[in-house]
C-alpha cells in the first residue's frame, strides 16, 4: 500500500577496469544490474543480473550482491522469483542485511505481513541504522491493524532520517487511524513543508482537517489535490464534503457526484478517520 522496492544495491566491487570487449560488456551489465545505468526496464536489468550470475566470474559476497540485485528488480514484477533470489543471497552471505530487506518487500507485496515483519526485523538486526527496514516493518504492522507498533517503527525511522516526508506522512496516517488528530496534523504539516504537493499527504491531512472541523483548510488541501489530478475520487469527495460543511450545497453535491462517477465505492472507502466534526 505504501512502499516500493528499493533500487540502491551497489555493485562497485564488480566494475571491471580492463578495456577488452568482454570486460566492457560485463561493465555495461554491471551498471544495469546495480541501477547505476538509468532508463532501462526491469526486465532488461534482470537479464543483465542473470548474465553476470551465469558468467562464472563471481562467488561469495559478489554473488550474493548479484542475487540481491536481481531480487530487487524481480520484485517489481513477480514476488516469488524475488523471494527465491533473496533467499539465495542470504544463504551465500547470512550477514548481508539488504536481501532480508528486499525479501521483506516481496513478502509485503504478497500480503504475507508476518514474514515481511520477520525479514525486516532480520535486516534491522544486521543493520540497526537501516531506516527503510523500519518503514517496511511499520507498513506491515499497519496492514495487520497494529497501528501502535507501526508508530513505534516510524518513530525509529524518523529518528534515523528525520526529514523523510514519506515516513512523516505515513505516521500522520497512523496517528489519524488511532484518532490522535493533533499529532497526525503535526506530521502531515511537516511532510508538506518538505514536499508541498505530495498527493498522499494532502489526502491524509485533508481527512485529518475534516475530523478536526477545519473545513476551510480541508477545502484548500482537497482543491490542491484535485488540481493535480482532476479524477482523484478521494480528492473530489473530500472537497465536496468540505463544501457541504461550509454551506455550499450545490458545489458539494457536484463534487460528490463526480467522485462517485470515478469510484462507485467511494462513500464506503473515504471515511478512514470517521465522519467530520460538526463545527470549526
Amino acid at each position: 500500500m505504501r512502499i516500493g522496492i528499493e533500487f540502491l544495491a551497489s555493485l562497485a566491487v564488480l566494475i571491471l577496469v580492463q578495456a577488452g570487449t568482454a570486460e566492457a560488456q560485463a561493465s555495461d551489465q554491471s551498471g544495469l544490474c546495480s541501477g547505476k545505468t538509468t532508463g532501462a526496464a526491469p526486465a532488461v536489468r534482470v537479464a543483465a543480473c542473470t548474465a553476470l550470475i551465469n558468467s562464472g566470474k563471481y562467488s561469495g559476497k559478489n554473488m550474493a550482491i548479484l542475487y540481491n540485485n536481481r531480487c530487487s528488480w524481480n520484485a517489481t514484477v513477480a514476488s516469488d522469483p524475488a523471494i527465491n533470489d533473496c533467499s539465495q543471497a542470504i544463504r551465500m552471505d547470512p550477514g548481508y542485511a539488504r536481501p532480508y530487506y528486499n525479501r521483506s518487500l516481496a513478502y509485503y507485496n504478497k500480503k504475507d505481513y508476518d514474514r515481511a515483519i520477520q525479514d525486516a526485523s532480520e535486516a534491522i538486526k544486521r543493520d540497526p541504522a537501516y531506516f527503510n527496514a523500519f518503514d517496511t516493518r511499520a507498513s506491515a504492522y499497519s496492514d495487520k491493524g497494529d497501528h501502535d507498533h507501526a508508530i513505534l517503527d516510524y518513530n525509529q525511522s524518523l529518528r534515523l532520517n528525520p526529514k523523510d516526508p514519506i515516513s512523516l506522512n505515513n505516521r500522520c496516517d497512523e496517528f489519524a487511524l488511532l484518532g490522535q488528530f493533533v499529532a497526525a496534523r503535526l506530521d502531515c504539516d511537516e511532510s508538506l513543508r518538505i514536499r508541498p504537493d505530495h498527493q498522499n499527504t494532502l489526502r491524509h491531512r485533508g481527512g485529518v482537517l475534516l475530523a478536526l472541523g477545519k473545513f476551510d483548510e480541508a477545502l484548500a488541501d482537497y482543491t490542491n489535490l484535485v488540481r493535480q489530478n482532476p479524477k482523484d475520487a478521494g480528492g473530489l469527495y473530500g472537497r465536496g464534503t468540505a463544501k457541504l460543511r461550509k454551506g455550499d450545497v450545490a458545489g458539494g453535491n457536484d463534487d460528490l457526484s463526480s467522485a462517485r462517477a470515478v469510484n462507485q465505492n467511494i462513500d464506503k472507502e473515504f471515511w478512514r478517520y470517521g465522519k467530520p466534526a460538526d463545527k470549526q
